[in-house]
């Protein structure tokens, strides 16, 4: 079996931007424990970045300007950078698999189950999940590397992804003790 880390919506915007979510630096260090234990045992790290088009993109009418493409707000924080063995793929929508390259990407890297992180579990987690299902992928959501967009939504969102998706939820510790094993 292969895995894939997926790193979703770490971006300055949803950090410390225009649309910062209350609590998302505290998912930081975990994220940056798992992407460290994914390089260290050969697990492709990608990057999941909303990257819209001003005026066109549908979700900016309900959310207003926010990642714009090129602009600050839709670059990874500092503490969370790619390095070159990583991948990004940039997405205009809430499902990182929608418009963009991310299943050819997965099938190339061979990896059958993806291990989603970041922002927001009740929105692009989600979504990424359901994706990751109709395509036949496994899931693994790490709930103490995801938050939701308010606190009382993470347990019920999380839970959602096990039933609906089949997801396994695990923490930090275990995903690096039982998943990132070094090759």
């Amino acid at each position: 079996m292969g895995y894939a880390l997926l790193v979703i919506d770490m971006l300055n915007d949803f950090i410390r931007g225009k649309l910062a979510l209350r609590g998302a630096e505290t998912i930081i260090g975990n994220i940056a424990a798992l992407i460290k234990g994914a390089r260290d045992s050969g697990t492709p790290v990608i990057y999941l970045c909303d990257s819209h088009l001003k005026g066109i993109d549908h979700e900016l009418k309900l959310w207003g300007d926010h990642a714009l493409k090129g602009e600050i707000g839709s670059k990874i924080i500092d503490e969370l950078s790619p390095t070159r063995r990583d991948y990004v793929v940039e997405k205009r929508r809430y499902d990182g698999f929608m418009g963009t390259d991310l299943d050819l990407l997965l099938r190339e890297l061979k990896a059958d189950e993806v291990i989603l992180t970041g922002l927001a579990t009740d929105i692009c987690v989600l979504h990424t999940a359901a994706g990751a299902f109709f395509r036949g992928y496994g899931i693994v959501v790490v709930k103490d590397a995801t938050l939701a967009t308010k606190p009382e939504r993470q347990e019920i969102f999380l839970n959602y992804m096990r039933e609906i998706y089949g997801a396994k939820l695990m923490v930090t510790e275990e995903v690096l003790s039982k998943l990132f094993i070094r090759k």
